[in-house]
């Protein structure tokens, strides 16, 4: 007998003596599309499964994103308010000093809680976790090897593989002087010099982390402006503002390749010298986590990118067999995985349910924050429709001169005709938190004049995008 017949033999009598058990459902990726989908399903009791193989529910965002990064934004920024802004309060602190290993230790702690506040919720919900790595045996069955090894069978699978940071063949990647986003959340120590390789949101909140606490940051873009996507306006501001913060932003500029040399790196620009530095951040975008899941085994074939193509109700070329988050493209954020999640198992449900993807906001967590939910301004020139716009600077607001910040604007773009909001833009203090108002106006079908004959608080920094809507109009009171 030769090799392969004896390996599939081994793998048989495995799976064989493996436990087997049965779902109605089983999600395989415990990230933010996974979770909350299986929570969603346990509340419409359905009896529903999550596998995942590390040790701590949450995916990415949880673990190595999202909340880890907000934790070090927010003890950066504060670290750089005490050095350089508290005095404008009055407040005399000297000898400012960084406990770099502190600093580690709170984000590990809000990380902890999150992930275990999963494992808590699971419970209660009635959600069976699995831990371990799923791969497709046929089309209703999960073979689960890891910490948990056993045999899920299910009328239903629900693939939430999510996403890993994307490589370029060029960046010889070592997990230490040379990563990703992951690597960056903890080095140990402030490099003196940080290469950045890309322009984009999370390229930009790292290197606002690190350039706070003391780096000299180099940010790389090969396209002529940061932050694509972003409406063109307010990148621009905010590439003023960052570099006024310390950043050394270059665009336009390619790179030719990123070694490491002893204890340092050096990176090849195309017709520049090469950067000599400490460490390099590759921060290019994410690539869907679709390989080793055994697709194949089901014979579903992702696209030449990697991504599970899914029609409108999220269903596979599988029977059976569902894909949101991540895996599927789109806004690879984890609020579109988690509505995406609702979604698609309250459809498996038989309850009718509601996916709008133009009113899905995105947020730029750097300082000034910048949010938008909607189209730009390019995009509707592209489009050709007609549009009027309103903007407020936050100079303008009282709020924001009360907490000393009060660069960038709020930016409403409505449609001529009909004066609907087509898309909302804010760069300036807790843009992400203000962006909520809009995004809701949005989803109910909300004109400016809607939003304009909305009493607002005052004074608070909501004020700015009620002065804005006012604005469309031509009816601003606290702006010339």
């Amino acid at each position: 007998m030769n090799l392969i017949g004896i390996r599939i033999l081994f793998l048989d009598a495995t799976i064989t003596d493996m436990k087997t058990v049965r779902h109605e459902l089983v999600v395989l990726g415990g990230g933010p599309a996974g979770y909350v989908a299986a929570i969603r399903a346990a509340q419409l009791g359905i009896d529903v499964a999550c596998i995942d193989e590390n040790d701590r529910f949450g995916g990415t965002c949880l673990r190595v994103g999202c909340i880890p990064s907000k934790a070090l934004l927010e003890s950066s920024h504060l670290y750089e308010e005490a050095q350089h802004r508290f005095a404008e309060h009055g407040l005399k602190i000297d000898g400012v000093q960084l406990d770099l290993d502190a600093m580690m230790a709170r984000k590990k702690k809000i990380v902890d809680a999150l992930t275990g506040g999963i494992d808590m919720l699971f419970k209660k919900k009635g959600v069976t976790p699995y831990r371990g790595r799923g791969r497709f045996r046929d089309v209703e069955s999960i073979q689960v090897e890891g910490q948990d090894n056993v045999l899920i069978q299910a009328d239903r699978i629900l693939i939430c593989s999510g996403s890993r940071p994307s490589k370029l063949g060029f960046v010889e990647e070592d997990g230490d002087r040379i990563g990703n986003s992951t690597t960056a959340l903890s080095f140990p120590d402030v490099p003196e010099r940080l290469v950045v390789i890309g322009g984009g949101y999370i390229g930009l909140e790292m290197s606002s982390v690190w350039n706070r606490l003391g780096s000299k940051v180099i940010v790389l873009e090969a396209l002529d402006h940061i932050m694509p996507g972003i409406d063109g306006e307010l990148a621009q501001m905010a590439h003023r503002i960052f570099k006024k913060q310390g950043m050394d932003i270059r665009t336009k500029t390619f790179v030719e390749s990123a070694k490491r040399d002893g204890d340092e790196c050096v990176v090849a620009i195309k017709d520049a010298e090469p950067i000599r530095c400490d460490r390099v951040l590759l921060s290019t975008g994410r690539t869907p986590a679709t390989d080793d899941l055994g697709l194949e085994a089901i014979g579903l074939e992702t696209d030449r990118r990697g991504f599970i193509p899914v029609n409108a109700e999220f269903e596979t070329s599988a029977d059976h067999v569902y894909a949101i988050g991540d895996c599927i493209g789109g806004a690879m954020l984890a609020h579109k995985a988690m509505e995406e999640g609702i979604v698609c198992v309250e459809r498996i449900a038989g309850v009718k349910s509601h996916m709008n993807y133009d009113v899905i906001p995105a947020i730029v967590y750097t300082h000034p924050e910048i949010a938008m939910v909607g189209k730009t301004e390019e995009q509707l020139k592209e489009e050709g429709i007609e549009y009027n716009k309103g903007v407020c600077p936050f100079g303008a607001n009282g709020r924001a001169r009360t907490l000393g910040e009060f660069e960038g604007r709020v930016k409403i773009l409505a449609d001529v005709e009909t004066d609907r909001v087509l898309g909302v833009h804010i760069l300036g203090a807790r843009a992400g938190d203000l962006i909520a108002e809009a995004a809701s106006a949005m989803e109910f079908g909300a004109s400016s004049e809607d939003i304009a004959r909305t009493c607002h608080a005052h004074p608070t920094l909501s004020e700015a995008v009620h002065e804005a809507a006012l604005a469309v109009d031509s009816r601003a009171i606290h702006t010339i």
